[in-house]
């Protein structure tokens, strides 16, 4: 009898990855976190939602001879800042195989792929092994195309592995997202002989379990400690590390400016960019102390180079504010009074800096 086989008969696999869950809890309660119900409410739902992420990246999609791309970020699972601008998609491959992703372009505004070495659950980091975005496709005039995944150089479209990359990472960035189309994508691995994979074994819910388990603690403890070093420039907006941020899986178009705001009842605060630079696109949003993007299906907690409003010098100026000050470009905190922050300058070459100030809620002009 296999280890894995024992542990499924007597239950230990379960119960280890109970302990796991457990353990995680920790993270919610870590010492500089806020400490009040309505935060400590909202990270105790953080790690069902990196749970159901979890179980889903690691039992039920997480078979390389039979990759598929699935939707890991979204409305209620939500890690590291997600962009609400974006759709997210994985999928798990192994660098000895070769696979294709083949689809149609549409007319989502930004197409970004990249093969990774996702050590979110054992390191607290995603290398990018290659990356390749809809600039560098060649697509047919029907809006039909494919990429070739593989270690060796392939001709026409080439994304390239690594050595120990273990997944696929697709961001769509829509600056419209009720017009824009999203690409539509398939992946395969080629050459592949079976049509089906193989029935769940128990080393496959075992190795299964304790990826989900870990992968809840891993990313819980990445991020909240990422938020624990946004203190000391709270209610500040300075650029991010760009090395950190991408050894985490950040997209290497994308110039990244992280922070921390707290907010009293009666303050808001005022973001000014002097200078929007020539880009592909840039966002502005607010998250929770988990780093979680606030509920944008029932909030406006972010704008884009589409959806905000721009002054009469080509500025921009958003209003993070409890309640509506007739202002444009205004950020709900949808009942926080303390988060983290993101701006992301998309595709530019120049990276200007932004101007931050808190002032009183009858001050604000």
């Amino acid at each position: 009898m296999s280890d894995a086989e024992q542990k499924v008969l007597d239950g230990s696999a379960w119960d280890e990855f109970c302990d796991a869950l457990k353990e995680a809890g920790k993270v919610v309660r870590s010492e500089k976190a806020p400490g009040d119900a309505f935060s400590q409410a909202e990270g105790y739902r953080y790690l069902t939602r990196l749970l159901r992420g979890g179980l889903e990246s690691y039992l039920e999609f997480s078979d390389p001879m039979f990759p598929v791309l699935r939707c890991g970020a979204h409305e209620t699972i939500k890690l590291g800042a997600d962009n609400p601008d974006n759709r997210y998609e994985s999928a798990s491959i192994r660098p000895e195989f070769d696979y294709r992703i083949s689809g149609n372009r549409n007319t989502v505004d930004y197409l970004g792929i990249s093969s990774i070495v996702n050590k979110y659950g054992s390191g607290g980091t995603m290398e990018v092994t290659g990356h390749i975005d809809h600039r560098e496709l060649d697509i047919a005039n029907d809006g039909s195309f494919e990429i070739i995944i593989s270690r060796t150089e392939k001709p026409g479209n080439w994304l390239p592995m690594g050595e120990h990359s273990n997944s696929i990472t697709v961001r769509q960035t829509f600056q419209d997202r009720i017009n824009e189309v999203a690409a539509d994508l398939k992946i395969e691995r080629i050459g592949a002989a079976d049509d089906r994979p193989r029935p769940l074994s128990p080393e496959k819910l075992v190795r299964g379990l304790q990826g989900a388990g870990m992968w809840v603690q891993g990313a819980a403890t990445m991020f909240e400690n990422w938020a624990e070093s946004f203190l000391p420039t709270m209610n500040d907006l300075p650029a991010a590390d760009q090395d950190y941020c991408q050894s985490i899986g950040g997209d290497p178009n994308i110039f990244y400016f992280h922070s921390a705001w707290e907010l009293a009842d009666d303050e808001v605060m005022v973001i000014t960019a002097p200078e929007i630079p020539e880009c592909q696109t840039w966002n502005f949003q607010l998250n929770n102390w988990w780093m979680e993007s606030l509920d944008y299906r029932h909030h406006r907690i972010h704008f884009n180079k589409h959806t905000a409003h721009y002054e009469d010098d080509g500025s921009v100026r958003v209003v993070i504010s409890h309640d509506n000050p007739g202002v444009p470009n205004w950020i709900e905190t949808a009942g926080h009074n303390i988060g983290t922050m993101c701006w992301r300058w998309i595709g530019a070459e120049k990276h200007p800096l932004l101007d931050v100030k808190v002032i009183k809620r009858n001050e604000l002009a």
